[in-house]
């Protein structure tokens, strides 16, 4: 599939309703409003192709760039190029969705450590959510550089942008959920913390509850091997 034809079949999965549940969560500019499932519909057609995703995300159309961070290749999707993509973003959904791709770069642990020294509400929220995905991935990170971001989530967190304020939220509960001592000083961080106000806008997200979160989430892992039970994702 070429970009022509991709951008035709994205026009084609588009919906007003869809445009405007997008519109909600701030995403501006240009949008067919194509759903998740039918982006993921296309994406398993297409499978992995660089050349397309990097095509897709010039179109500067909104499904489009959602697309191309599907479809890229993580090994081949190098700092140079998401940088470029990061400045590009505008919105939290685009946020998630190249922090998808950045998590699992080779240049990952790179980027966030950049991206999370930012000021700027999209760089700093994506850093932290390439971090979640890194833990997600169940990457080897040091437990001495996760105990620190700890300590930087409980200083930093109710000064942060909104968005950022997000992505650190769950930064927390994703290496609390690597359980030991890293569960024990996230739940005693959040515990401190306190509730995080972050403004989710026009809909209807909430703010997870770390310390919920945590114990939900390792009371899950307990019980996975059990028959009849699904492994806990993430």
């Amino acid at each position: 599939m070429n970009k022509a034809e991709a951008l035709k079949a994205l026009e084609r999965a588009g919906s007003e309703q869809t445009r405007k549940t997008y519109a909600r969560h701030g995403v501006k500019g240009p949008m067919f409003g194509v759903s998740y499932a039918e982006l993921g519909k296309l994406a398993k057609q297409i499978k992995t192709d660089q050349r397309l995703a990097e095509q897709l995300w010039t179109s500067k159309n909104h499904d489009a760039r959602v697309l191309a961070t599907m479809i890229a290749d993580p090994a081949s999707s190098r700092a140079p190029l998401l940088k470029d993509w990061l400045k590009d973003v505008d919105n939290n959904v685009l946020v998630d969705a190249l922090s998808k791709v950045a998590g699992k770069s080779p240049d990952a642990g790179k980027l966030a450590a950049q991206w999370i020294k930012t000021k700027a509400e999209w760089p700093s929220a994506a850093g932290w959510a390439v971090l979640s995905v890194q833990l997600c991935e169940e990457q080897d990170l040091p437990e001495d550089e996760l105990v620190e971001r700890i300590a930087q989530i409980e200083r930093e967190i109710h000064k942060a942008p909104n968005r950022t304020r997000h992505t650190m939220n769950m930064a927390l509960i994703n290496i609390g959920t690597r359980g030991g001592k890293l569960q024990e000083l996230a739940i005693a961080a959040a515990g401190r913390i306190g509730k995080v106000e972050i403004d989710h806008g026009e809909t209807e997200c909430k703010t997870p509850d770390a310390i919920e979160y945590i114990r939900k989430v390792m009371a899950y892992r307990e019980n996975r091997e059990q028959p009849g039970r699904k492994r806990a994702g993430c």
